[in-house]
């Protein structure tokens, strides 16, 4: 078939769909492009946001193609195939010839992106394992089954070989309900949830960019199931009325969608302390605290999230495994500050 596209002056091809044109966009998109990228190729590109419908940007891949509809397609700039490896330190807790499980510091990127060519997690393990890797998950992904944000710190797992990346992506799609796989994570946010412990779920989806995520209608196109489980570990500055400035929370997931803690929590009115996509509305509560702990809080870089837990099935084994990483420094440095008597 004639390719139906014409380039545009910029990395960008327009098409208006045929009288007869039906189905998924993703599906009409890579038979239209007749081979020139993968449906999954395809379906990236929708999800990052660059494919345009009569002018409006549309993320959701199985949305169906109607008579006429224009289509945009921002390509982005060629860029470096394949990762290379760097020498840059990792904290590596567990090791064999299927996974290795470490604990990523705050600040370190887990795989390249814009912006985050090199000096990402992925940069570090290709040093460290050499060919070992599983690049069944993409060549800038390989053997990554999971992620923590940038700034966020903890205990990570990482696939070694092919079949070893097949089952530990199966038991992280299960999200632990018919499995051991199990994830904790410590965050220290604003105020003190009315309950101790409770669930909050709550579908999420786009918030109208690539990155930020906002809880969604269940009905919306982009809504996808999300559910965390919190429990109250520690209350500071706590007053008579048992309301707090701040506390310690202990989240579970029941499942791993982006950003799934950070905008849950500040759904309920918790958000995580130093989370500036989040958070940000909150910065001035810092004014309440004594002195001492308001410098440290003001000063602190990050969202206060540490995934302290991982638990999961060996791939080749089948044994438990259980692995848990102690709060990192600054994050104990905050829990001691805002512990300080006004």
């Amino acid at each position: 078939m004639n390719d139906p596209f014409k380039q545009a002056p910029a990395i960008r091809k327009v098409l208006t769909a045929a009288e007869d044109a039906s189905g998924r966009m993703d599906a009409y998109l890579t038979d239209a492009l007749d081979g020139e990228f993968s449906r999954n190729r395809i379906k990236a590109l929708i999800e990052q946001g660059v494919v345009f419908v009569n002018g409006k940007a549309v993320t959701e891949p199985k949305r169906k193609v109607q008579p006429g509809d224009v289509f945009e397609i921002g390509l982005p700039e060629p860029e470096d195939p394949e990762p290379k490896g760097e020498d840059i330190p990792l904290d590596v807790v567990y090791e064999d010839a299927d996974v290795i499980v470490l604990v990523k510091p705050p600040g370190l990127v887990v795989h390249p992106g814009a912006g985050n060519w090199t000096g990402t997690l992925v940069n570090a393990l290709i040093h460290h394992c050499g060919d070992s890797l599983s690049g069944i998950g993409g060549v800038k992904r390989p053997g990554i089954v999971h992620r923590l944000d940038k700034d966020t710190s903890g205990v990570m797992v990482v696939a070694k070989n092919d079949n070893a990346h097949r089952h530990l992506s199966e038991q992280f799609a299960d999200h632990g309900r018919t499995g051991p796989l199990e994830r904790a994570y410590q965050a220290i946010v604003w105020g003190r949830p009315k309950t101790l412990k409770g669930t909050i779920d709550a579908p999420l989806g786009r918030a109208g960019d690539r990155i930020k995520r906002a809880v969604k209608k269940v009905d919306t196109d982009d809504a996808r199931e999300a559910i965390t489980h919190y429990t109250v570990i520690d209350r500071f500055l706590e007053k008579p009325d048992s309301t707090a400035l701040a506390s310690m929370v202990e989240c579970r997931l029941e499942t791993g969608r982006t950003h799934q803690i950070r905008v849950h929590m500040a759904y309920v009115g918790h958000p995580l302390i130093g989370d500036p996509d989040y958070g940000a509305a909150f910065r001035t509560k810092s004014n309440l605290l004594p002195d001492a702990a308001k410098t440290v809080v003001d000063r602190f870089p990050r969202q206060a999230l540490h995934a302290f837990l991982l638990q999961f099935e060996h791939p080749a084994t089948g044994k438990t495994m259980h692995f848990e990483s102690p709060m990192p420094d600054d994050m104990r440095a905050l829990v001691k500050a805002l512990k300080t008597p006004a």
